[in-house]
C-alpha cells in the first residue's frame, strides 16, 4: 500500500474537502482524486460519498483513519529519529486552540519557540473548546489548547496555565466596584456561545454555588472574545471573561472590573492530545517546551 495514498486520504478526511486537501499537500485537485480512487480500488470499498460540494466519510473511512494515522506517524518517526541525532527541528506544526489561548497565549510561546527553532512553521486552527476537543478526538488535529476540561474518553487533558475569570463592564454602565455572585442575575449579560470554554467554566462556578445559569439575563451571545469585549464597551451589558483577554482594556480604563465577592473565579487551560496517538518529535518537543514555561 502506497503511503502517499494514506497521506492524501488523511488530508481529505481532515478537511472534508478535496480542494482544501490539495492546497495543504500542494497537489492539484485531480491528483488528490486519483490518490483516493487508487486507494478505494485497492481496498475495494468507497471511502467518501460526494454529495454536491460536500464530502462525507463512509463507515469504512472512519474505521481506516486511525490505522492510517498510525502508519503515517511511524514512517514520519523515522525522520524524527534522525532529527533527534541532528537536533534539527523543522516543519509545520498545526495546533488547534480555543479563542483565549489562540489570541492571548500562543503568540508569545510560538514566537519564543521559533527563536530557538526558526525552521518551524506554525499554523493555529481556531474554534471554541468543544470544537477543538472534537477535532482531536476525531484525529483531525494532533494537538490542542483549550480553556475547559470536557467529557471525552479519547482525549488526554494536561494542565497548562492558570487563569482567572473577571466580571467587566463599561465604566459608565455600572458604578459598583463589587457584587455578590447572585447579584449578576440583576444585570444584562453578554456571553460567549455554548461551546466556549469561558462560558462553560463560568456556568460550572454558578452551579457549584447553587445558582441556576438560566437565571442570568443574557442580552447577547457572541462567537468571539473580541466581539464580547466590543459589546461590553458599547454598554450592552456586563460579561465574565478571561483576565488575560482584558488586561490592556482594564489598564487603559476602557473597561472596569467588578469584583465578585464570594466565589473562586479561577480556571485552567489544558494541552490536549489523543490518548491513542503518539506525537511526532516536533509536536512532542513543543509540548515539553510549553510545560516548562
Amino acid at each position: 500500500m502506497d503511503v502517499h495514498h494514506l497521506k492524501v486520504f488523511a488530508a481529505v478526511f481532515k478537511h472534508k474537502s478535496f480542494s482544501r486537501a490539495a492546497e495543504e499537500l500542494r497537489l492539484t485537485q485531480p491528483t488528490v482524486s486519483d490518490h483516493i480512487r487508487a486507494l478505494e480500488e485497492e481496498l475495494d470499498c468507497r471511502l467518501f460519498d460526494r454529495l454536491s460540494r460536500r464530502i462525507i466519510p463512509t463507515k469504512e473511512a472512519v474505521l481506516l483513519i486511525g490505522r492510517a494515522q498510525e502508519v503515517i506517524e511511524k514512517i514520519e518517526g523515522i525522520r524524527d529519529l534522525l532529527g533527534e541525532v541532528r537536533k534539527d527541528l523543522s516543519g509545520q506544526l498545526i495546533i488547534g486552540a480555543s479563542t483565549i489561548p489562540a489570541s492571548y497565549i500562543l503568540p508569545e510561546f510560538t514566537a519564543l519557540y521559533r527563536g530557538k527553532h526558526p525552521g518551524v512553521l506554525f499554523e493555529v486552527v481556531v474554534s471554541d473548546s468543544r470544537g477543538i476537543v472534537e477535532q482531536v478526538a476525531n484525529h483531525e488535529l494532533l494537538l490542542g489548547l483549550v480553556g475547559a476540561k470536557l467529557d471525552s474518553g479519547q482525549v488526554r487533558f494536561s494542565p497548562f496555565l492558570d487563569d482567572e475569570l473577571v466580571a467587566v463592564a463599561a465604566p459608565s454602565l455600572i458604578k459598583k466596584r463589587g457584587v455578590a455572585l447572585r447579584e449578576l442575575a440583576e444585570f444584562p449579560m453578554v456571553v460567549r456561545e455554548q461551546g466556549s470554554g469561558t462560558r462553560r467554566e463560568f456556568e460550572k462556578i454558578l452551579i457549584k454555588e447553587g445558582i441556576d445559569p438560566q437565571r442570568l439575563s443574557i442580552v447577547g451571545i457572541f462567537g468571539s472574545t473580541d466581539a464580547v469585549k466590543q459589546a461590553v464597551k458599547e454598554g450592552m451589558g456586563i460579561s465574565i471573561i478571561s483576565r488575560r483577554s482584558v488586561k490592556d482594556e482594564l489598564k487603559c480604563g476602557l473597561l472596569r472590573e467588578i469584583k465578585i465577592k464570594d466565589a473562586d473565579m479561577s480556571r485552567r487551560f489544558y494541552i490536549i492530545t489523543h490518548r491513542k496517538r503518539t506525537l511526532p518529535l516536533l509536536y512532542k518537543t513543543f509540548v515539553e517546551f510549553l510545560l516548562k514555561q
